[in-house]
């Protein structure tokens, strides 16, 4: 774990390192996943099938290929109760507040007596993806599913790793509450290009989305034209800013929500207290032992994390916002106030009492973030992602002569004749 000071000599070259640090696939990787994109382009199931064998130990013929909706209700009828009651809290909240993103469609006639505007629509066909190797998430299949959903999307396709051939109920469950219609038991990169292309049971889609490794993340990088996206992300991400009014408990805990991630997370703490920064650290070094998931924190945590002290919480923004971080935890009196500040984020949690985690699961807004640095110019997923704007225009001849006669002098300086004379034949100008 990497600790800073912003007020020692040598700080400004030290963050620099830290922001710059790379935590994503290698060029290993992308030479992989190419080879395997091609492979189920060209080959299909046979290419599926053999990739499952390799990577998830069974046969698709076997174990089946796809998982049918009675599975899934079986598998939702058969939950706890409080887990059911869990589920249907998340999804409650989750449809609400992307049913709220839906935009509005445009129709104006202006000044000149031009018509024009804009419709959404849904894409016919999405996938998403939902990891199933380190871990299960039915949250994941939530945060995916229902936004495709308020979007309008008629056919919603799921893929997820079964390794040795089982799969989560909980994950079943999820996609029996979201109303996912073809769940298939397929995973990793070649996931991507089955979902991308299409193959001889499973047919192409429109828009992919989901987390995943390395490997996906790559896939959708290599995949983005022939199928839309919704980012490419990477390991997962922390950065909390917090005074020493806080139990260092608390800080420790939600650093260490996102180290067990994956063993290249990255959680940092941004704080003025030098005493809190030797507390939280002491905290972090007490909890790893205590989680099933020591080992990967542990790496995550001694490779990836980080401790800045800074001489007031207002001085750490901007350099928070040289992180754009994955999730942004302002743990203080004012988080309003820093919060105004904050321009490079994917998602901000306000005040002492609004962990991270509880983002992951039921608050509502989406989990699927951007990562390493893209929240500068990306956003977290949302109904758009499921959607594509068509734009409209309708002239009367009035229309076409009050702005006809500046299109025909700009084709002409353009060098095109074609689009001028197509213009100036409707004006009379031919």
């Amino acid at each position: 774990m990497i600790r800073l000071d912003a007020t020692a000599p040598g700080f400004p070259d030290a963050f620099t390192a830290l922001v710059n640090a790379r935590r994503e696939a290698d060029d290993d990787v992308a030479r992989n996943v190419t080879h395997i994109i091609r492979r189920v382009r060209d080959e299909g199931d046979a290419a599926l099938a053999d990739l499952t064998r390799l990577f998830d130990k069974h046969e698709l013929d076997t174990t089946g290929w796809a998982i049918d909706r009675a599975e899934c209700l079986a598998a939702w009828e058969g939950l706890p109760d409080d887990l059911r009651a869990a589920l249907e809290l998340a999804a409650e909240r989750i449809a609400v507040y992307h049913a709220k993103q839906r935009p509005e469609d445009r129709d104006e006639i202006d000044a000149q007596g031009v018509r024009l505007g804009a419709r959404w629509s849904a894409v016919d066909a999405a996938g998403i993806y939902v990891p199933g190797g380190r871990a299960a998430y039915p949250s994941s299949v939530l945060m995916n599913a229902i936004p495709a959903k308020a979007a309008g999307v008629r056919r919603l396709v799921m893929v997820t790793p079964t390794p040795n051939g089982e799969v989560n109920p909980l994950v079943l469950a999820a996609a029996h509450i979201a109303g996912v219609d073809e769940l298939w038991r397929v995973g990793g990169a070649q996931a991507i290009a089955a979902l991308a292309y299409g193959t001889q049971r499973i047919a192409p889609v429109d828009v992919v989305t989901g987390p995943g490794n390395a490997w996906v993340a790559e896939a959708k990088r290599q995949l983005y034209g022939v199928v839309g996206i919704d980012m490419v992300a990477g390991p997962s991400e922390i950065v909390v800013v917090a005074d020493g009014r806080n139990d260092p408990e608390w800080i420790a805990a939600d650093l260490l929500s996102q180290a067990e991630h994956d063993p290249t997370s990255q959680s940092i703490l941004f704080t003025d207290d030098a005493a809190f920064a030797d507390a939280v650290a002491a905290a972090v070094e007490a909890q790893i032992p205590q989680l099933a998931t020591a080992a990967t924190a542990r790496t995550s945590w001694d490779a990836n994390g980080a401790i800045v002290l800074v001489p007031s919480l207002s001085d750490a923004i901007p350099l928070v916002d040289r992180l754009a971080p994955e999730h942004l935890e302002l743990a203080c009196d004012d988080a309003e106030a820093l919060f105004a500040q904050v321009r490079h984020a994917g998602s901000v949690f306000l005040g002492r009492h609004t962990p991270e985690a509880v983002g992951d699961y039921v608050a509502g807004p989406n989990h699927v973030l951007p990562t390493g640095r893209r929240a500068r110019f990306a956003s977290g997923l949302s109904v758009l992602d499921f959607m594509k704007r068509t734009s409209f225009l309708a002239l009367d001849p009035a229309g076409l002569a009050a702005i006809g006669p500046a299109a025909v002098a700009l084709a002409n300086a353009e060098g095109l004749p074609a689009h001028a004379k197509s213009v100036a034949l409707r004006l009379g100008k031919g």
